[in-house]
């Protein structure tokens, strides 16, 4: 999976969506400390950078060091590169002492996970009661209905048999289908999913761009398939309306499931 990502460290900060201020306010006001968060999957610091300003502490980790290569420096953030698989004393080396964590973080990656093991993990490092576990991800982006309909058909058709699964499943079901053994959180009678949006402004190649940082893209491309032919972006380009360099408002739905460490 890191390998995907590794390609695509650049683009993934210029194209990207950041997240929106309401969803870090719903997340934090749900938590009881703010001395320490652990951003898991944290690419280039998305996440991380807005969780420094409200947080005494962050530790981002990544299995890519060239995502992290791109991650901005921060006096309060200490990023870290760590193995696909970590062990408890891994865990404990690189992140955090058991039950210390007030929050954790996931976005756009939860779905690539070991679950089982990795919930554990979290269960682990977060204060026991009431840390709190938050993992999001985004569909597919809006525009308008005649970029969306060409946009379905590359996400559905051209890329369909490069998805990994089951990740695009979990990503479909808004994580729904994942176990998520944590409890809702105060104030909340379910864990998720929970909705917001991203919004980005992007000219017609920024667009582009943006699926070419798709993990079914980087596999179709590994073993030798463009997907963006010409008269796939011939098909973008007229729904664009022409003019490639116009910037439209593009929105990224986002879902989070959101929980809760209860008393044991």
């Amino acid at each position: 999976m890191a390998d995907l990502f590794d390609i695509n460290a650049n683009l993934y900060v210029d194209v990207r969506p950041t997240y929106p201020p309401e969803l870090l306010e719903f997340i934090t006001s749900k938590t009881s400390g703010s001395d320490l968060v652990w951003d898991v999957g944290t690419g280039s610091g998305q996440a991380a950078f807005a969780l420094a300003k409200i947080f005494k502490n962050v530790v981002g980790t990544d299995t890519s060091q060239q995502q992290l290569s791109f991650a901005p420096k921060i006096p309060n953030v200490r990023f870290q590169q760590t193995p696909a698989n970590m062990t408890m004393a891994e865990l404990e080396s690189h992140v955090a002492s058991q039950g210390t964590v007030d929050l954790v973080t996931i976005a756009q990656a939860y779905h690539w996970f070991d679950h089982q093991s990795f919930n554990q993990q979290v269960k682990w490092v977060l204060k026991n009661p009431n840390g709190v576990f938050a993992a999001w991800g985004y569909s597919e982006p809006k525009v308008n209905d005649a970029v969306d309909a060409v946009c379905t058909r590359m996400e559905k058709e051209i890329t369909g048999p490069y998805w990994a699964q089951p990740p695009r499943t979990y990503v479909d079901n808004k994580y729904m289908n994942i176990d998520f053994p944590f409890e809702p959180v105060e104030g909340e009678e379910r864990t998720g999913p929970f909705e917001f949006e991203a919004i980005k402004s992007m000219d017609l190649e920024s667009y582009l761009s943006y699926i070419r940082t798709w993990s079914g893209y980087q596999t179709a491309l590994g073993q030798g398939v463009e997907l963006l032919t010409d008269d796939v972006v011939k098909d973008f380009e007229k729904a664009w309306g022409g003019d490639k360099t116009i910037k439209k408002t593009v929105r990224y739905p986002i879902f989070m499931r959101l929980g809760r460490v209860g008393a044991e």
